[in-house]
């Protein structure tokens, strides 16, 4: 009864808001109301605490349309802080609501926060997750999709279906002993086995009819792994990433890496029987394979034969494939106008950081930083130092804009770059892993990669025509990888490696995009129902 109060109160309140909140008059709003609890799951056989949202395991999917206003009320009824973060929701002109400690105040046990979050100028397949201490382990997560509005005309027929699948590896660990073993110092052992919408082997499948055509919304919310994608005798045909249109390529098999979404077509074009979908892990010493299945409604028959094998450690068959993802220049964005009408390969980079990550030890434990700087959480969010000029928490400059060298230190590391400039970044990578890195706030263009050593010279080969515009991107085994972006979000935003206990161990940082203008225009003020904590404590955010 409690909990149904606190969420009639909120709904109030958050009706309030939503009157003085700076959104467009005409654009809907979407109202979510979600309850975070701990519960029994049983994905590998065996039980293990997980985290659900309303009961579900995964959590609910979030249906929108471009511009489209949500408002999601979280409570927590866990027995420690939690926060949601949005995988590739850009968060215009407000990281207030990114929902990592560097921008919002965790939610307290008992407690709830109200989400205000517009999709504006945004299309796609996205999702969120639970961002603090190692939730991510336990579930939390779910699917987001983000529709055109009815008369943005979208490069393909409606399709028949519309499923999302979320595919990840998962240890058979709670996530409490995980951290903890993290806590200590040590390495992860590899994961016991990949989910498919939380289920294990055989644990899933999806209905399709007889030559109709299916959406599969694709993302790798996992820990650490690259998968491979594939469906037993069927063609997919990839039609969008991470809210890019995208030239309507066919393949047999798609690698995901972690942290990435695909959307693809698939047609029922096969004698009516059941089909194994299957998913692998890539790259690594020992191949982790799980299975669903993919029923026609007529189904003459079970599954039949062995699961269609798939790439494995192969680097440069994934590298040919990611190379081949590209714009499609013909289809409408958000916006009735071409996805290529943006010639972000015309426009001069006005400044280059190059990023490059590295193991050790400090203090005797097992840290990862970028640039030689592991990042540790200050006690107050960044976001909230910086709008209320707190000194102390952070500094900019705390992290070089190229490789130092030397060994790994421990900071709060803030980078600062200019608002309205377009910059380079190179993905340096000398290590013998696949890497995946994140910006939040942001989507950039896949310019270009390559094994070796970057180089000046290796701008001659960047796609500067239809690279793809995505959110998170690969970086193959001492190898790298460039984008450019343009700087158009004020803000703090996470930059991160996904592979997950390397992202809890320091390798990540905070790229501060500054003006020195307080217009709305530029940048929402604090929201007013925002939590305050650490140092913000005490503070008011705004007048009505």
């Amino acid at each position: 009864m409690k909990l149904n109060l606190e969420i009639a109160v909120t709904l109030l309140l958050t009706l309030a808001i939503s009157v003085f909140h700076i959104t467009s008059a005409e654009d809907p709003y979407k109202f979510f109301n979600w309850n975070v609890t701990y519960g029994d799951i049983y994905p590998l056989g065996v039980r293990q605490t997980g985290i659900l949202i309303n009961g579900q395991f995964p959590g609910p999917d979030i249906h929108s349309v471009t511009n489209d206003n949500l408002i999601i009320n979280v409570f927590n009824s866990l027995d420690e802080p939690f926060l949601l973060s949005w995988n590739g929701i850009q968060q215009r002109r407000n990281s207030f609501e990114d929902g990592v400690f560097g921008t919002t105040c965790p939610i307290p046990p008992g407690k709830n926060f109200t989400y205000i979050l517009q999709v504006k100028d945004q299309i796609g397949s996205f999702y969120y997750f639970p961002s603090l201490a190692f939730h991510k382990a336990a579930g939390g997560f779910g699917g987001i999709r983000i529709l055109s509005r009815p008369r943005i005309p979208v490069p393909f027929p409606d399709p028949s279906g519309d499923y999302t699948v979320l595919i990840g590896d998962w240890y058979k660990s709670n996530h409490t002993t995980l951290k903890a073993h993290l806590d200590r110092g040590k390495k992860l052992p590899i994961p016991d086995g990949i989910l498919i919408n939380g289920r294990g082997p055989n644990g899933l499948s999806f209905n399709v009819e007889q030559g109709k055509t299916y959406r599969l919304r694709i993302s790798n919310v996992g820990l650490q792994h690259s998968l491979n994608f594939r469906i037993q005798n069927h063609k997919m045909k990839l039609v969008e990433v991470e809210g890019t249109h995208t030239l309507q390529t066919t393949y047999s098999s798609l690698d995901v890496h972690v942290g990435q979404s695909y959307s693809v077509l698939v047609t029922a074009d096969q004698p009516s029987q059941d089909y194994y979908i299957v998913v692998s892990t890539r790259f690594s010493a020992k191949i982790l394979t799980t299975t669903g299945v993919l029923r026609y409604s007529n189904s003459a028959g079970p599954v039949s034969g062995p699961p269609p094998g798939g790439p494995t450690i192969q680097v440069d068959w994934s590298l040919n494939q990611a190379r081949s993802i590209r714009t499609n220049l013909t289809a409408s964005g958000p916006r009735p106008n071409p996805q290529g009408s943006y010639h972000y390969g015309l426009i001069n980079t006005t400044k280059t950081i190059i990023l490059s990550s590295s193991p050790g030890q400090v203090n005797g434990k097992q840290r990862y930083a970028i640039n030689s700087v592991s990042y540790i959480s200050p006690d107050t969010p960044l976001k909230l130092a910086d709008y209320f000029k707190i000194s102390g928490v952070f500094r900019v400059g705390s992290i070089s804009d190229r490789p130092t060298g030397g060994g790994i230190y421990l900071d709060t590391s803030v980078l600062q770059a200019d608002y309205r400039s377009f910059i380079e970044i190179v993905f340096q990578n000398n290590e013998n892993i696949v890497q995946s890195y994140h910006l939040d706030g942001y989507s950039f263009f896949v310019v270009g990669m390559d094994g070796g050593q970057w180089t000046t010279s290796s701008r001659n080969n960047y796609n500067l025509r239809d690279a793809v515009s995505r959110c998170t991107t690969q970086v193959y085994p001492y190898s790298w990888t460039a984008i450019y972006i343009a700087l158009d979000n004020v803000g703090m935003w996470n930059l991160r490696t996904e592979f997950w206990a390397r992202q809890y161990l320091g390798q990540q940082f905070y790229l501060r995009v500054y003006t020195a203008s307080t217009s709305i225009r530029d940048e929402f003020p604090i929201p007013k129902n925002a939590r305050l904590c650490g140092r913000a404590s005490g503070r008011h955010t705004r007048p009505l």
